[in-house]
């Protein structure tokens, strides 16, 4: 007798489970990059080793980043049309995979005093990481039934959550060991991007071995490069007006993101200049954080479905205020340490949750192309969030307390722009031919 699959109910008709496992194993593939990279130690080794501690050094970080998420908005739509057209999701994932692979890997030629290049290989390697997050979000809602967008997207960022750990738990070791030699940070903090990379490319494989490409060509040619692509971008923008529910969750996305991405650029930087924490207490607190991050997402995947997508992406909102509140009080390591605990439930809740809102109510046969405007949202909250908190540091001589208690603000104002979001509207809107 055939045994019928606990994931049959999640998933589409057509749809294996396997493909399932390998959608998200992309999440577990790339949560490595920005655990890694953005997060826990190429951040900080650039502040205070690239950079050399200068007072800049904050604003040149989030600087780099934002150059890259401009170019992920400018391109992003484009690229996503160019995919449906020719059914090619999955063959452009695995080229910008590669593209990402290998930039992260060069990170690790980058020595103290070396900034340019630093911000360089930061650009490249982010800007295919955020492209390739970008197109495995529009695989959801090939595979998952609308009923259960919630809880298999919160299976993918926990699943990603398991990839940050693995890798990041594989480097700490790593540093410790060289710590234990007296090797400095220039020789073991290249080691730890070649792990990343290796990690990433071989989950990936996995990914590209078990995942399907389920759309259809549709005949029509448009216009390439760079022109084309802000062309795109614009007759998207102008195409999504009948989709006014998804258009305000973006705007509300630009809000919470932008406090979200602050989290996750500044928060290593945040306990060593604030705190005090060291390389390897920053590297057990942001493991931590994953682990936290894994139950968020997981929980509040099921949660979702149970309390409906708006009533829950509003309770990790007002989560997030609260976290934002701890931090900029901590005065001693141990209270920080509750504050990361509780913001990593909330980071996985909120991505979590903003993903499937998103794939509940994008039309179906323009899937990556409304995703590159989801894309578009995210990576100009990207912009907003980390660039307002450089600013903040460098305009108030270093002040990190007045930079979190600003960030705050942002998820407030996402609430406030959560409220007018109907999503059974929304839904119906998408499914109209």
């Amino acid at each position: 007798m055939r045994v019928k699959s606990p994931f049959a109910d999640s998933l589409n008709p057509g749809v294996r489970p396997r493909e399932l496992l390998g959608w998200a194993l992309y999440d577990f593939a790339n949560s490595g990059y920005t655990t890694v990279v953005i997060t826990a130690v190429f951040a900080t080794y650039f502040v205070s080793a690239v950079a050399g501690g200068a007072s800049w050094a904050t604003l040149a970080w989030t600087l780099g980043l934002s150059v890259s998420y401009a170019i992920v908005m400018l391109t992003m739509p484009g690229l996503g049309a160019w995919a449906d057209r020719r059914a090619a999701k999955k063959r452009l994932l695995m080229l910008i995979t590669l593209g990402c692979v290998l930039s992260t890997a060069a990170l690790a030629w980058v020595q103290p005093g070396q900034v340019a290049l630093g911000l360089l290989l930061l650009v490249a390697s982010n800007t295919f990481y955020s492209w390739g997050e970008s197109l495995t979000a529009a695989f959801l809602p090939e595979l998952a039934r609308p009923e259960a967008m919630g809880r298999v997207s919160g299976w993918g960022w926990a699943l990603g959550y398991v990839g940050g750990m693995l890798t990041l738990g594989i480097c700490l070791a790593y540093v410790l060991s060289a710590q234990a030699r007296q090797e400095p940070a220039s020789q073991f903090v290249p080691v730890t991007l070649w792990i990343t990379a290796a990690i990433y490319a071989l989950a990936a494989c996995a990914t590209f071995a078990l995942m399907k490409e389920h759309a259809r060509p549709v005949q029509g040619e448009a216009g390439q490069g760079f022109v084309a692509s802000l062309w795109r971008l614009r007759q998207t923008w102008q195409d999504s007006r009948p989709y006014r529910d998804f258009r305000q969750l973006m705007a509300c996305a630009v809000a919470y993101q932008a406090g979200v991405a602050v989290a996750i650029a500044l928060a290593a930087i945040y306990a060593e200049q604030v705190v005090g924490f060291a390389a390897q207490e920053t590297m057990v607190l942001i493991f931590v954080l994953n682990v936290a991050a894994f139950a968020g997402a997981f929980v509040f995947g099921h949660v979702q479905d149970a309390l409906g997508h708006k009533r829950a992406l509003a309770v990790t909102l007002a989560g997030w205020i609260v976290t934002c509140v701890l931090a900029a009080a901590s005065t001693t390591k141990g209270m920080f340490w509750v504050a990361a605990a509780v913001a990593g439930v909330f980071l996985g809740a909120s991505q979590s949750a903003g993903r499937a809102m998103a794939g509940l109510m994008v039309p179906a046969h323009r899937l990556a192309e409304f995703f590159g405007l989801w894309t578009f949202a995210i990576r100009l909250a990207s912009i907003l969030g980390p660039l307002s908190y450089g600013l903040i540091t460098w305009a108030s001589g270093g002040n990190h307390r007045l930079a979190i208690v600003s960030t705050a603000l942002l998820f407030v104002l996402g609430l406030w722009l959560l409220r007018p979001v109907d999503v059974a509207r929304g839904m119906a809107m998408a499914r109209r031919p």
